[in-house]
């Protein structure tokens, strides 16, 4: 098979094609696995991440990518209820030990255990991938498989930053960035809180408009002061600035949730600006977001579909995945970035 090979971290702008294309054997289903013939594929900013080393695969070589689409080639001994054939996804959470305290709660993205298709296991930058079946989930037949790959992380952990802002119907919520996660954000806040107002802080001239046609009621730069103050604010970006600047649109008892696996470090003296009167009183929240759970998935693709969220992509053949990484890197494009395998 087919597949872009991951085999050394460092700054992208120092190996800018740090992916290579090679021909790799067709991995073998084991116990309770499928072997999956991809589809498509997203491209996370997690990626970037791994490449730079914030997030570091766990073994080199490594194929990324986890934002999954396929249909079922082969299934391991012990695998039932799912057929050839069938179309599944699969997401960043490849494993979680099922009996931890956390597990037991229904936190599985906080196991100690907890591993990651694309980091700790190989992903779907390639044209087969094998995980396990109990991590795949059935894909709704409202989605081409472009569509329903941004959903399986950007979609399903903008929907656990939505859960973890504990937002009430009618309070304001803001948004900084508008990439991959936060254009699926406002159409699922648009569904759950009809009432709640969305403010956007992008900034890209580009990314604002594209904000107001999707009905988000004011959009403006990453330092503009909206028109209210906010009941809670999800940051989807990289940088530390927009996590500054959110805390002072709060209002009091305000909730800032942090959609990031990994900050950049280009502007971490940001924090050295954070006013503990202006940014903190007031018992203002900083909550940052670890993993996906499964229900995590399956919940958004349920509502997804209900809705039908509709995402904006830009498709790279997988032989030009370093172009597409680049591209997620520099911005620009709307929505999310998808490889067509």
């Amino acid at each position: 098979m087919k597949a872009m090979v991951l085999d050394a971290i460092g700054p992208l702008a120092d190996r800018p094609r740090p992916l290579d294309l090679r021909e790799l054997p067709i991995p073998t289903p084991g116990d309770d696995e499928l072997l999956i013939r991809v589809a498509a594929c997203g491209v996370c900013h997690t990626e970037l991440d791994e490449i730079e080393g914030r997030t570091p695969p766990s073994h080199l070589p490594r194929v990324l990518g986890h934002q999954i689409v396929g249909r079922v080639e082969r299934l391991g001994r012990g695998v039932n209820g799912i057929a050839i054939g069938a179309r599944v996804g699969a997401a960043w959470i490849a494993h979680a030990c099922g009996h931890c305290r956390f597990c037991l709660r229904g936190d599985e993205n906080l196991c100690p255990e907890f591993r990651a298709t694309g980091r700790d296991a190989d992903g779907g930058y390639a044209e087969f991938v094998v995980v396990r079946a109990a991590f795949t989930y059935p894909i709704p037949p409202v989605f081409s498989d472009v569509d329903a790959a941004p959903l399986l992380c950007a979609g399903a952990i903008g929907g656990r930053s939505l859960d973890l802002a504990n937002l009430r119907d009618g309070e304001p919520l803001g948004l900084t960035g508008f990439g991959a996660s936060a254009h699926l954000v406002l159409q699922l806040a648009r569904r759950r809180f009809p009432h709640s107002p969305v403010f956007v802080f992008a900034r890209d001239e580009a990314d604002r408009r594209f904000a107001l046609e999707l009905g988000s009621a004011w959009a403006g730069g990453t330092l503009d002061t909206p028109p209210a103050p906010l009941s809670a604010i999800i940051d989807t970006t990289p940088a530390w600035t927009p996590v500054v600047a959110a805390l002072r649109h709060l209002d009091r008892g305000g909730r800032l949730v942090i959609n990031a696996i990994r900050k950049e470090a280009r502007d971490a003296s940001a924090l050295l600006a954070l006013d503990y009167g202006r940014d903190l009183w007031l018992e203002h929240e900083i909550k940052s977001v670890a993993n996906v759970t499964r229900a995590d998935v399956r919940g958004v693709l349920r509502l997804a579909a209900e809705i039908p969220l509709r995402p904006a992509t830009t498709t790279f053949p997988l032989e030009r995945a370093n172009d597409a990484l680049h591209a997620l890197a520099t911005g620009g494009r709307r929505g999310a970035i998808v490889l067509k395998i």
